[in-house]
């Protein structure tokens, strides 16, 4: 089996010591994205709703870059800051999976990146 490392030119560079998704086999398991601007390398302004559609936008860009897209996505994690924002979040997340959503899971946590309101992570079937 193998193991391709996926290094998005369109997304914001990795925080830590890791990719921003490996592929295997059919899948692409990319990390979480939150809501940073590549360009300028910070959390955008305008709450929950602009952090989901940025955290989106990244995870599209990274699995463009590994010959994939949010329609093949099959499962996504979605991590929130405060579940008071669901209601939020999810208007937006509807928007980029209008049809046959993925799987999903939401939690809650403690603290995010960058003091950031939600993280996004998927896994999808390589076109």
């Amino acid at each position: 089996m193998n193991r391709q490392v996926i290094v998005a030119p369109k997304a914001p560079p990795a925080l830590g010591p890791y990719s921003h998704a490996i592929v295997t086999g059919e899948l692409v398991f990319t990390a979480g994205q939150v809501g940073l601007d590549p360009e300028t390398r910070k959390l955008v302004e305008g709450g929950i709703q602009a952090q989901t559609k940025q955290a989106l936008k990244n995870v599209a860009a990274i699995l463009e870059a590994a010959g994939s897209s949010l329609e093949l996505v099959v499962k996504t994690t979605v991590f929130l800051q405060d579940m008071g924002d669901f209601a939020a979040m999810n208007a937006v997340y509807a928007e980029f999976f209008s049809q046959n959503a993925p799987a999903r899971s939401a939690v809650q946590v403690a603290a995010l990146p960058l003091g950031a309101l939600v993280e996004i992570e998927t896994v999808a079937l390589k076109k």
